[in-house]
């Protein structure tokens, strides 16, 4: 089996420890949980393990803490960048608007897997090795529950969980605003885990409003996996990339009138509402789980890395010392 360093944040959310696991199946996989400030110094962080050891490092941090760090991490032979936020590369009001390009224009020796089909092939564009995966759900985590659960059933019948405060999500909190006004949309936050499992499981409707984001968040995935019916902004080369059927797996909705259309229909046909529901979550099931995104990661892993020569000369003397 190939030996692999995996670099993780402490308290990541959400947690992968499901995905890891499950890629240690594959491959003889070791895990670093670094905090905030080992993260921003990964130079003084790993300067005591020894890295010759592994085949692939899969660097999963937060990017904010990374991307000044480009120097070092050019360095690392058969490094994996999983990122799951390379979709603000490409959006204009996000501080990290062509941020990402800049990243890994400095990385030439690096693989990249992303979770937006669209922003994997804007990038290809730009000349990166880059891969697709779309985000997955911990099936461990989250699930339809039975009634034994004592969780009530569905008596929330428009609903939505999440954030809407960051400027990333400009497009969400306008068209979940606009819905609230004219339905009976119910805006929630829970903690992780439990309570956001149990919160799943009561909604019958679940609003996806992942505007101008370009690609599926995976509370798309861990709704449809607790029974909900998703209703998602259409996202263009999204549904097909990931396998998704409109009007079968969910419905897509491209305005405030086009969603509204959909509530209104699935309110009078019950049957077809749970119809809807009862096929996603058995196609997330069946292709969204972090087991099949874990088999993927492998799958990447185990492919042919780019071969860079070690510098020589000048360059070598200023790595070495700490100069570069």
């Amino acid at each position: 089996m190939m030996r692999v360093l995996l670099l993780t944040a402490a308290q990541r959310l959400p947690d992968l420890s499901t995905l890891y696991a499950e890629l240690g199946q594959h491959h003889s996989l070791e895990v670093l949980r670094l905090e905030s400030q080992a993260q921003r110094n990964l130079r003084k962080a790993l300067r005591d393990l020894d890295l010759s050891v592994f085949e692939r490092i899969v660097l999963d941090l937060p990017f904010k803490n990374v991307y000044r760090q480009s120097r070092y991490l050019a360095r690392l032979s058969g490094l994996l960048i999983y990122e799951e936020d390379a979709c603000q590369n490409y959006l204009s009001h996000s501080r990290w608007h062509g941020t990402f390009s800049q990243f890994y224009r400095r990385l030439t020796q690096a693989r990249i897997l992303v979770t937006g089909a669209s922003v994997a092939a804007r990038l290809q564009a730009e000349g990166f090795a880059v891969s697709f995966a779309p985000k997955g759900y911990d099936p461990e985590r989250q699930f339809l529950q039975s009634e034994a659960a004592a969780i009530p059933s569905r008596e929330i019948a428009l609903g939505f969980i999440g954030r809407t405060a960051s400027a990333a999500y400009a497009g969400r909190k306008e068209l979940l605003e606009q819905l609230a006004a004219s339905e009976p949309l119910q805006l929630l936050r829970t903690e992780p885990g439990d309570a956001y499992r149990h919160m799943l499981n009561r909604i019958q409707l679940f609003v996806s409003a992942d505007v101008g984001l370009g690609e599926y968040m995976g509370k798309n995935f861990e709704a449809m996996a607790c029974g909900c019916v998703l209703l998602a902004w259409r996202q263009g080369s999204e549904e097909s990339a990931i396998g998704l059927l409109d009007g079968e797996h969910l419905l897509l909705y491209s305005n405030l009138t086009e969603l509204r259309g959909h509530i209104a229909a699935l309110r009078s046909n019950p049957a077809r509402a749970q119809q809807i529901a009862d096929a996603g979550r058995a196609f997330v099931e069946a292709n969204l789980s972090y087991i099949h995104l874990a088999a993927r990661i492998a799958q990447i892993l185990s492919e042919p890395w780019p071969v860079v020569a070690p510098p020589s000369g000048w360059r070598a003397f200023c790595q070495r010392f700490g100069f570069m």
